[in-house]
């Protein structure tokens, strides 16, 4: 922990610790104790207490976590469940298990049922549990079973102070019911839906808070190296939290009343899951800011990119909801079509206000949006796949990539974002000597319309018709449910940038995506490239290369120079000006020599400032960032 942390404390505006004369309120229709049962085996103890069970009480465990959207089976870490009534002589109660998430215990409705249980925590991401000798970390769709039948009953969730680890804290976004100066006791909430949607982190963490447009906002960090600059993360935080919440309430205050952001710092990783009014958030340690250094490095950047897109979610999917979610079935997928808003435009929005908040200049923020331009257009899966199905296959193609991902499928993130990005342009380009509105105004419409909650396609549809003053069907079916070419050059164009081409990388020249590690592994070869007419398949080793001679037929043997390739770029410095090759290739151990043929150069895009006062329009229409 760096030597500049403040204390860890909770969130203000908390109801009395256990030290207040007040008596804590009456136990409620469900009980969970969570106890660290063994650090070093991973394992949370778990004891449920139901007050009024069923007759034949079932239970269940989530086999998925909304915001990310693939069966996981979470039941696979539970074990050693049991069951108990009666306080005094407490007798045990025969489990049946139903299928591969769910249990049947007999009892008594008028005594209640205990039942007690461990998961395994081990697993470093945002999704699930995590527990070792240095952190603890759990959503509730990982530990806690759900009463069937009486989700809508209130909650309580106890996590006593655990022995022998005095320097541990806890935090959460539940409201406290009794709670130590630590943060450890009792929570609540108000249904199974909200018990699920608050992670709790625990160890040795770093804390800070600030408030923004009144609210309080605490941020927890575990895993930050010494160097870490905990006051710096806390003011750009702050810039973005503020300028999201004049996004979508000028000045007035947003529906959260606290917010909690959850970072876990590791050597390698990155991801994020949206809560109602909290984040668990991964980072890669060196990515975070140091004291001392005022630069904003691309991996800083990223990581503020990130906490921008999951504070946005606040409002885009966490309230205004796709209709499909707006009652959760934690026992199967849950499908909807509309990824492509509630990710694609929370993407679109996430950079675009780190812009506005001053944390990019339009140099920056150009610089994020080739990436992603140039993601989507080195797919082929793009002229496949619309971003309506692939909001629809989330749940077996976006979370299950393989090496032909890239050739099937488009990503709704990104793709989604080059939506908004084209409908907000369309926009200001026809209001602009008329109505002047932007995809901003959509969005705020949106919420009002819907009343903050479930919302559909047709809706975006109507305020689109209503604010741009014309049907945007045409638009809607291309983009949305059709596989053409966005009109992005065009648009980009008629709003100061200049649209400039480069050479395209070696590997996307050949249609081909690898690693390298002394040599050339093949992990993806792109429909209609290079790679793939002459035959190369993913899991093949590329080793290395002959020059054959023009002038003799082949007869399984080289006619020219050999080279052994450590590195793609290799092909350039051996093949000289040849305009064919005979790559070595290795597969399945057998060795085969595959004839291919160098196509000509092929561009990217690169995307840089032409018109400074008319980019400002659209990226800086305050005028007051940076």
């Amino acid at each position: 922990m760096p030597a500049s942390t403040p204390n860890p404390s909770p969130i203000p505006k908390t109801p009395k610790s256990k030290n207040s004369s007040k008596p804590a309120p009456a136990l409620p229709a469900h009980h969970y104790r969570v106890e660290i049962g063994d650090l070093h085996a991973h394992l949370f103890q778990v004891t449920l207490t139901i007050a009024r069970p069923a007759a034949l009480q079932r239970v269940s465990l989530p086999v998925w976590i909304p915001g990310s959207y693939l069966v996981r089976e979470f039941s696979k870490n539970l074990q050693g469940l049991q069951a108990h009534q009666g306080s005094r002589n407490p007798h045990p109660l025969a489990v049946a298990q139903l299928d591969k998430c769910s249990w049947q215990i007999a009892c008594a409705p008028d005594s209640a049922l205990v039942l007690r249980y461990q998961v395994y925590a081990h697993d470093n991401s945002v999704r699930t549990a995590w527990l070792d000798a240095n952190r603890g970390f759990f959503n509730g769709t990982s530990v806690c079973l759900k009463v069937e039948g009486q989700e809508a009953m209130p909650h309580v969730l106890e996590i006593p102070a655990p022995k022998a680890l005095d320097d541990w804290s806890l935090a959460t976004g539940l409201t406290p019911r009794t709670i130590d100066s630590r943060g450890f006791g009792s929570y609540q909430a108000a249904d199974y839906d909200e018990l699920a949607d608050a992670p709790v982190e625990m160890g040795a963490f770093w804390s800070g808070s600030f408030t923004a447009r009144g609210v309080p906002h605490r941020f927890v960090v575990a895993g930050a190296a010494d160097s870490f600059d905990g006051a710096r993360l806390l003011a750009d935080t702050q810039k973005i939290c503020e300028a999201e919440i004049r996004f979508w309430h000028g000045n007035r205050k947003p529906p959260h009343q606290n917010y909690l952001f959850m970072l876990n710092a590791v050597d390698d990783g990155y991801g994020g899951l949206e809560h109602r009014n909290s984040t668990a958030l991964i980072c890669t340690r060196k990515d975070l800011p140091r004291q001392g250094d005022a630069k904003t490095s691309d991996g800083y950047a990223l990581l503020l990119g990130l906490i921008s897109h999951e504070y946005f979610h606040t409002w885009n999917v966490k309230r205004l909801r796709p209709a499909e979610f707006e009652s959760y079935q934690y026992e199967r997928e849950n499908y909807t079509e509309l990824l492509w808003f509630f990710e694609g435009f929370t993407s679109y929005y996430d950079d675009l206000l780190l812009r506005r908040a001053g944390l990019l200049d339009n140099a920056g923020y150009l610089k994020r949006l080739t990436t992603t331009v140039n993601q989507v257009a080195q797919a082929p899966g793009r002229l496949v796949q619309s971003v309506a199905e692939a909001s629809f296959d989330a749940w077996v193609k976006y979370y299950r990539p393989d090496e032909n991902t890239p050739n099937a499928t488009t990503s709704y993130y990104a793709k989604g974002a080059l939506v908004a990005l084209c409908l907000d342009l369309t926009l200001r380009s026809e209001g602009r000597t008329t109505h002047e509105k932007t995809l901003d105004d959509v969005m705020r419409t949106l919420w009002k319309r819907c009343k903050a909650g479930p919302m559909r396609e047709l809706d975006v549809a109507a305020v689109l018709e209503t604010l741009g003053l014309r049907s945007f069907a045409p638009e809607l079916a291309a983009w949305v449910h059709g596989r053409d070419e966005l009109p992005l050059k065009d648009l980009l164009e008629q709003h100061g940038v200049a649209v400039l081409d480069e050479p395209a990388q070696l590997a996307q020249r050949l249609g081909l995506r690898v690693s390298e590690n002394h040599s050339v592994q093949v992990k993806t070869v792109l429909r209609g490239g290079a790679a793939e007419q002459a035959g190369f398949s993913a899991g093949d080793e590329w080793l290395g290369l002959e020059l054959p001679d023009p002038t003799k037929p082949q007869t399984g043997r080289a006619a020219g120079a050999g080279w052994r390739m450590g590195k793609l770029d290799d092909l350039l410095l051996y093949a000289g000006e040849a305009k064919k090759v005979m790559a070595l290739v290795a597969r399945d151990k057998r060795l085969m020599r595959l004839e291919l043929t160098l196509p000509p150069a092929l561009t990217t895009w690169r995307l840089t400032v032409r018109n400074e006062a008319r980019i400002n329009e659209w990226l800086d229409p305050s005028g007051k960032s940076a």
